[in-house]
């Protein structure tokens, strides 16, 4: 049986999920989360192909999963699909414009969330991540899942979790030891996790 979040019991659409991931090869992955709510970096992120096995990993398990998006997208009908989807709107009005702040304030009012964000900022390759979702986390206390689409070994999901110290280059080295061997669908799009280096603006809350 596929791994379910806390609390959640099988149903018939996490069943089918779960039956259609093993049946494409997939194993979803969920490491014991250390609470109900953290900041998920998603990653490799390189190719529009990681959209299914995400879909389907949130189904298999049960996750309360949600992504981040521009409140201006949540106006109907658009904003229904959105929301359906697990988008969340953000405005960034309420917290003097600034981002990372607007997201604390959501992760404060949930109860539960597993919070998707793609560090990379890119399907091709970059130099460095993007560092927003550690501050998120920073700010929120809560952990960071590091979540990998590894498609080398096919197996989707929370692989395990690091809780922000503030030294944002130790933290980061527990990302990559987590992500070690892991492939994206592209392997040559992966952006390694480093953050933002001092000689491009420093570790940044963006």
């Amino acid at each position: 049986m596929s791994p379910l979040w806390p609390g959640r019991t099988p149903t018939l659409t996490s069943r089918l999920a779960g039956l259609t991931m093993r049946v494409l090869g997939w194993t979803p992955v969920l490491a014991p989360p250390p609470g109900p709510k953290f900041v998920a970096a998603v990653a490799p992120h390189t190719s529009n192909m990681d959209f299914w096995p995400g879909i389907l990993l949130a189904l298999t398990m049960r996750l309360p999963m949600h992504f981040l998006a521009k409140r201006e997208l949540f106006t109907p009908p658009l904003g229904l699909l959105m929301r359906a989807l697990g988008g969340l709107p953000v405005d960034r009005r309420r917290a003097g414009g600034n981002f990372v702040d607007a997201v604390v304030a959501i992760i404060d009012r949930e109860p539960e969330l597993v919070l998707a964000v793609a560090p990379e900022g890119t399907r091709s390759r970059g130099e460095y991540w993007k560092t927003g979702f550690y501050y998120m986390a920073l700010e929120a206390g809560v952990p960071i899942g590091v979540t990998a689409f590894d498609w080398g070994r096919r197996r989707f999901g929370m692989i395990g979790y690091v809780h922000p110290s503030g030294d944002i280059e130790a933290d980061f080295a527990q990302i990559r030891a987590l992500l070690q061997g892991v492939r994206g669908y592209v392997p040559g799009n992966e952006t390694p996790a480093y953050p933002r280096p001092t000689e491009v603006g420093g570790p940044s809350r963006t």
